[in-house]
């Protein structure tokens, strides 16, 4: 089986390379980032990507979202998501289309080596493997999502000062922190909010209105 290895650490994505070489597995490219991943795809058509959430620049969910255009450019080519988080939003897209030769895997419950080389081929094959943990999570979001309600508790007193009409600077100083901690806090409203960069809405007026909404 020939793979494709999307990890920004590079301990980890070299030991992924020792493990896979072992395991009598091809790795026919390695990517530090999202962009590189697709490339790769792209160029070598292989059979698995190993990909893992967050990734270079913003390390939030770039690679997630390479994960869904590479399955909508290459269906044939199976994904394992390996990471250590859930990544709620772009998860629930990802297993809500066709999961043949889907992975969900957290880094930190993958058991053995044995099991997980079984992982790779049955995902090759066109099998499914998700974590426990990650299926109970996006069920409890399926349920009842309150986007507010996974704000925490800094981002939602960030999120009262932007309504006050501050800036990022205003913010961090009443707050007594950085701006480029204020500027995280913002990038993660915005995602836990589900609003998307576009050219025709502002996403700081986006996110005070549903603040403010009844």
């Amino acid at each position: 089986m020939r793979i494709v290895i999307a990890e920004d650490s590079v301990l980890l994505r070299a030991g992924l390379e020792r493990l896979l070489d072992w395991a009598g597995f091809e790795v026919v490219g390695c990517a530090g980032d999202a962009e590189r991943l697709l490339a790769l795809v792209e160029e070598h058509q292989p059979d698995l990507a190993i990909v893992d959430i967050r990734m270079p620049p913003t390390f939030t969910d770039e690679g997630m979202r390479a994960t869904l255009t590479l399955r909508q450019r290459w269906p044939e080519v199976a994904v394992l998501v390996l990471s250590q988080y859930v990544e709620e939003r772009h998860a629930t897209d990802l297993l809500t289309r066709d999961t043949a030769g889907v992975g969900y895997l957290l880094k930190d419950r993958v058991a053995d080596v044995e099991s997980f080389i079984e992982t790779l081929r049955r995902l090759g094959d066109g099998g499914t493997a998700l974590d426990p943990e990650v299926v109970a999570q996006l069920l409890v979001r399926s349920k009842a999502r309150n986007p507010l309600g996974e704000l925490t508790e800094r981002e939602l007193g960030v999120l009262s000062l932007m309504a006050e009409g501050r800036s990022n600077y205003g913010i961090a100083s009443k707050l007594v922190i950085s701006e480029s901690a204020v500027a995280k806090h913002v990038k993660s409203i915005f995602m836990k909010l589900d609003l998307t960069m576009t050219d025709t809405d502002h996403r700081r007026v986006l996110a005070v209105l549903q603040f403010l909404a009844p």
